[in-house]
């Protein structure tokens, strides 16, 4: 049976879009404020040398760095000032969230409502200044070390840098909450997403040239092209995966009329906690190799050795990254979702779940169910992420087609085609609702 956004997507035409004046602002913002984003990412940061810089990132775009640079839209190969894009406010965010689970001021605050996330989202941004501040000062120091890449290294540089960069993360951080409040969809995801879908075009065309050159044979350009394909709609078909839970409402009598007796379902998704963890597992490995790949030969043998185990398809890489994945995956779905909490609600509104006792039994009955699903999840997050990284690893192909970046655009389309619809959705509801109003008048 389709749900009722599926029902709504099959009767949207263009006429609906084209009344929906709110909806396309929204839209319109949001394209503004991406394109802003763009153009921060081709402006460099002053004193440094571009043709220095990309004999340096041609060396170490094969390692980890690759990665963020594609997080990044390109922004670290060209050393932008928005260079460190998103991720400290992402690393932040982590550690908050980290925080309010063992903190006891910090989940009293969680639990006033909304002036309470208020005062956690100013910590947060804090903390983003601060882990923006070290990773900027890690650049710059790890710039000064790789070679000709500084014209004129010292302390001016350094703090110029620093400023630049912890700049551009705060007006970054800001853009995300604007195209949140005021756009569509949920805005540093969709600055990350544009920043890997600018990058497609020419990622595509350096693999084809690839193939033109001999590098890459035309079957192998044909079976990665497949993998894509076949990612992606196995994407599309577990973020759509749902265990439904039976939950049944008890008749009750009011004078010679039977009510209730009805029953419904508890959506549990498959994957709950959607593209969070590989985003959140990404930046935490930023952390501590901010420079390490900048550094390698300079910061002695320490350093030369973290670059080597954390290069592309490296076993350490791996690892770390799976493990990231698997314990977010779990982190952010408990989170998001409060067995005891639903078992209350369902107990208050007389919903319980058949053959289970409501209350206590019905949250350890939630929690198990939950738990299973989240393994699975979790196994789905790691095996898109982790397995086309090992494959692609051996063949020089670009990072964009690896199964973090699909995973994320994919992710993120879906989610902003859902909140498109429910504007739609709205906007339908309210011509009815003016209508109605309309025809009462003239009675």
């Amino acid at each position: 049976m389709a749900s009722a956004a599926e029902q709504l997507a099959a009767n949207i035409n263009f006429g609906a879009f084209s009344k929906a004046t709110e909806l396309k602002q929204r839209i319109l913002f949001a394209l503004v404020a991406l394109l802003i984003y763009r153009l921060g990412t081709y402006i460099p940061l002053p004193g440094i040398d571009s043709e220095a810089l990309a004999a340096i990132f041609a060396q170490q775009q094969s390692g980890i760095i690759g990665l963020f640079n594609m997080f990044a839209g390109g922004a670290i190969g060209r050393m932008a000032i928005f260079a460190l894009n998103i991720m400290p406010y992402i690393s932040a965010s982590i550690i908050m969230q980290l925080m309010t689970s063992v903190s006891p001021h910090l989940a009293q605050l969680k639990k006033e409502g909304e002036q309470g996330r208020k005062q956690i989202n100013q910590y947060t941004r804090y903390g983003t200044v601060i882990l923006a501040t070290l990773q900027g000062y890690g650049i710059a120091v790890g710039l000064e070390g790789a070679g000709n890449v500084v014209i004129d290294p010292g302390w001016y540089f350094r703090i110029t840098s620093v400023i630049t960069l912890v700049g551009g993360t705060v007006f970054l951080m800001w853009l995300g909450e604007q195209i949140t409040a005021r756009g569509i969809g949920n805005g540093i995801s969709l600055i990350i997403f544009a920043g890997i879908v600018a990058e497609l075009p020419s990622a595509l065309v350096n693999t084809l040239e690839l193939g033109r050159q001999g590098a890459l044979s035309t079957w192998l350009i044909m079976v990665l092209l497949v993998m894509a394909i076949g990612v992606i709609a196995f994407i599309v078909f577990v973020e759509r995966a749902q265990r439904r839970v039976i939950i049944q409402y008890p008749k009750r009598q009011q004078g010679n009329k039977m009510f209730g007796g009805d029953s419904s379902h508890l959506p549990l998704k498959l994957n709950t906690a959607g593209v969070i963890p590989p985003i959140f597992a990404s930046s935490l490995l930023l952390l501590p190799i901010t420079f390490a790949n900048f550094s390698t030969g300079q910061g002695g043998e320490l350093m030369t050795t973290i670059t080597a185990l954390l290069g592309r398809g490296q076993p350490l890489y791996l690892l770390l990254y799976a493990s990231g994945i698997a314990f977010f995956a779990f982190f952010y779905t408990a989170i998001v979702f409060n067995p005891a909490e639903t078992a209350d609600n369902l107990k208050k509104y007389g919903g319980f779940v058949p053959g289970i006792r409501p209350g206590e039994r019905t949250a350890q009955y939630l929690d198990y169910v939950l738990t299973r699903v989240t393994v699975a999840g979790a196994i789905y997050l790691v095996a898109v992420c982790i397995l086309p990284e090992i494959l692609i690893s051996y063949a020089a192909v670009p990072f964009y087609f690896g199964g973090t970046s699909l995973l994320i655009v994919v992710s993120v389309t879906m989610d902003t085609v859902s909140q498109v619809q429910s504007h739609l959705l709205a906007h339908q509801y309210e011509g009815l609702v003016k209508k109605s109003k309309l025809r009462g008048r003239r009675r």
